[in-house]
């Protein structure tokens, strides 16, 4: 039986107190679990029974850039980050350049790296250690890809990269996710919304199973 690769991605939701609250009611906790949160709770999520991540890193290392938290600063809490996500895609104008950068600054601290990728087309930087095949028409939509054509966009990722660790991710519920995860080439998800409630993450993890 193959090990699941579990991501939750709560976005830009969430104060300390939702997220303390968040930690009482949630009763799953493994290694292959990697939730990833913003950069304000980082500090209340760290030092928990599960993989904690950030949803993104500056392309820059440490020094004059205003707003931007860089790998060091990330890795103090987190081990994991998100890079490429569709919504920073589409709403912040990242390019495949961009992205580069930003994994590449990741990889100078050691982060381990989710990468999401919109289709089986989309370049994808050396040394990434999970993708996510996120079709941008299923994030936030409630309409998910097919079980088996996101399967044979996996198996054409894993045949065009050298990552063999591929989730799909887009309006996965705990009532389909086991419709994708029974897919072959599929190593996991990466879930949004469907995380932000302890109960409903912990019912997907365990229909998962």
């Amino acid at each position: 039986m193959k090990q699941l690769f579990i991501a939750g991605n709560w976005k830009s939701n969430k104060t300390v107190p939702e997220a303390e609250e968040w930690l009482k009611k949630f009763s799953v906790h493994q290694d292959n679990i990697v939730l990833c949160v913003p950069f304000t709770v980082l500090r209340v999520m760290k030092g928990k029974t599960f993989g904690l991540g950030a949803q993104d890193v500056s392309p820059f290392p440490e020094g004059a850039y205003t707003g931007e938290v860089s790998a060091r600063q990330v890795h103090e809490f987190a081990d994991w980050v998100i890079i490429g996500h569709s919504e920073r895609r589409k709403h912040f104008g990242e390019t495949d350049e961009l992205l580069a950068k930003k994994a590449e600054q990741a990889k100078t601290v050691g982060l381990k790296i989710i990468y999401c990728v919109p289709d089986d087309q989309t370049v994808i930087p050396k040394n990434i250690d999970v993708v996510a095949y996120e079709p941008v028409w299923a994030i936030g939509t409630g309409k998910s890809d097919t079980p088996e054509n996101a399967n044979a966009v996996i198996l054409n990722i894993k045949a065009t990269s050298q990552v063999s660790v591929v989730l799909y991710g887009g309006s996965v519920t705990a009532d389909n996710v086991a419709s994708f995860v029974s897919q072959p080439a599929i190593d996991g998800i990466l879930v949004g919304g469907a995380s932000l409630d302890p109960e409903k993450f912990s019912a997907l993890i365990a229909n998962a199973r």
